[in-house]
């Protein structure tokens, strides 16, 4: 899943090729990514 950087519009990228935003044109996208924290350990 992706957001417009523009106008903040979700985008679904289906067709695998170029996308460009639906609602203002945009061809920047933001990547959603899980608001999680990860916890490594060292040896």
């Amino acid at each position: 899943m992706y957001r417009c950087a523009k106008c903040g519009e979700p985008i679904r990228n289906d067709t695998g090729g170029q996308t460009q935003c639906d609602k203002c044109g945009s061809w920047i996208f933001i990547k959603e990514r899980p608001n999680e924290k990860k916890v490594l350990k060292s040896d």
